[in-house]
């Protein structure tokens, strides 16, 4: 998984709360086997009219926010149903970035599995985002995880909070196979202890994870 230190993007704003994974994700393309190609339906029944074309009124389709890889969204992000589809879909699309005042939980884990940094600001600060938003086309943010801080060109600097595991994994790009095998000599250890007449096989099921993370 892609590290993730810095992000400067272009913010597209999604103003509805409890914008919920069935609608991020609808359930006719659940039966894909891949992860890639998901950008293309993120939020389809929104984005499309019938025979997939285009609806001039979604944002996403705003010529001005093509290019966006900053999300900025209302309350409660990511409601619904645990499909893992939905950051699949997200992070396919291009955003690295997701903006909100809180998120489902679930959804809001899973966004760190696929290496999307979600924020969470207060309601105040969400809506003087939107309001800049609106204002200026090319609205872009800088968004800094060494920092933990958020800067636009205008000099507005805004601090947030992450959980410190969380964001050791963001900026060290693990997902969970990778989070893991930072314990590796602790695993064969154990392996050793449970299993003390077969200590290579354990280093070959490490082995074995180790591969097929690459």
């Amino acid at each position: 998984m892609q590290p993730f230190r810095k992000h400067t993007g272009l913010v597209v704003p999604v103003d509805r709360v409890n914008v919920d994974t069935d609608q991020m994700v609808p359930k006719q393309f659940l039966t894909w086997t891949t992860r890639e190609g998901y950008g293309r339906v993120l939020f389809y029944d929104w984005r499309y009219l019938e025979g997939e074309k285009p609806n001039p009124d979604f944002v996403l389709n705003l010529p001005r926010y093509k290019g966006a890889s900053v999300l900025l969204a209302r309350a409660n992000f990511g409601c619904g149903s645990s499909r893992e589809h939905a950051p699949w879909a997200v992070r396919d699309y291009g955003i690295r970035v997701i903006v909100a005042p809180s998120y489902a939980d679930i959804f809001y884990n899973n966004c760190f599995k696929n290496g999307i940094l979600p924020v969470t600001l207060s309601e105040q600060q969400v809506d003087d985002l939107f309001r800049r938003t609106a204002r200026q086309e090319g609205y872009q943010l800088s968004v800094d995880l060494e920092q933990s801080t958020i800067r636009d060109a205008s000099g507005l600097e805004i601090r947030f909070e992450l959980d410190p595991f969380r964001r050791e994994v963001l900026l060290k790009g693990l997902d969970d196979i990778g989070v893991s095998l930072l314990h590796e000599k602790e695993i064969a250890a154990y392996e050793a202890r449970v299993h003390p007449a077969a200590p290579l096989a354990a280093d070959a099921r490490l082995d074995e994870v180790a591969v097929s993370k690459i």
